[in-house]
């Protein structure tokens, strides 16, 4: 039986976990991140269920891997390991990675203040802001967002019929607005919203097919973003993913 090890940081972002692998990753060949991804997927992905699942991660468990930078303006590049699969981007991992990578002196930006990063789904653009040796904030501007679908039909097992949006950010999500069997996500626990979120993407992946027109590597739905009514009055709306 061959063995393995695998170096990584350990972190979180306001409470969601970020496992960072640094060392011992497979090489992997493509002109792009998300060329690279489809090798890592169909060739290592028991590396992301080994580290990802239990016994050595768990239900809420999120990573990365860095790699070098692909493009000629970019400082680095991550591939992302979920629980739910190598996905194509994910925002708060991406700002674990980065200020990982910053304060352990992994990379070392081309213009400071500023990190490229080169990822799945495109290429992000992050403003970082260091004190005394450590990142006090990252801010981000992603991939181009889009609506795929408008006003699709979707029999939930738990809500009956739904009505959902299906929008772009990097990944795929339902958006399920308020309506006439569905009253909002302030009245459901998130125990709940977990559960049914579950149910929906199974939902929506049967009804309808969800591929990225750009890219047809990217498709179907990863997550489901439940919308309610505002905590605040300075708020406009407010969403559970």
């Amino acid at each position: 039986m061959s063995t393995h090890s695998f170096k990584s940081i350990e972190g979180h972002t306001e409470g969601m976990p970020v496992r960072m692998v640094i060392d011992g990753a497979p090489s992997l060949t493509g002109a792009t991140m998300e060329k690279r991804r489809k090798v890592f997927v169909e060739g290592h992905d028991w590396i992301r269920r080994a580290l990802m699942l239990e016994p050595r991660g768990h239900a809420h468990m999120s990573g990365t891997i860095l790699y070098p930078p692909l493009s000629a303006d970019a400082d680095m590049s991550l591939l992302f390991i979920e629980t739910s699969g190598c996905l194509p981007m994910c925002g708060h991992a991406s700002i674990g990675s980065i200020s990982f990578a910053l304060e352990a002196g992994l990379i070392h930006p081309k213009s400071p203040g500023t990190v490229i990063v080169d990822v799945p789904a495109g290429t992000l653009k992050a403003k970082y802001q260091m004190h005394g040796g450590h990142v006090t904030s990252v801010r981000f501007t992603n991939v181009p967002s889009f609506l795929l679908h408008r006003d699709i039909e979707i029999q939930h097992p738990h809500f009956g019929k739904l009505v959902v949006d299906i929008a772009y950010g990097g990944n795929f999500y339902p958006i399920v607005e308020v309506q006439a069997n569905f009253p909002g996500c302030h009245h459901f626990s998130p125990e709940q919203l977990l559960d049914w979120g579950r149910q929906m993407q199974t939902a929506v992946n049967e009804t309808v097919d969800v591929v990225h027109p750009d890219h047809p590597s990217i498709r179907g739905v990863k997550h489901t973003m439940w919308t309610g009514a505002p905590l605040s009055d300075d708020a406009d709306a407010r969403a559970v993913v």
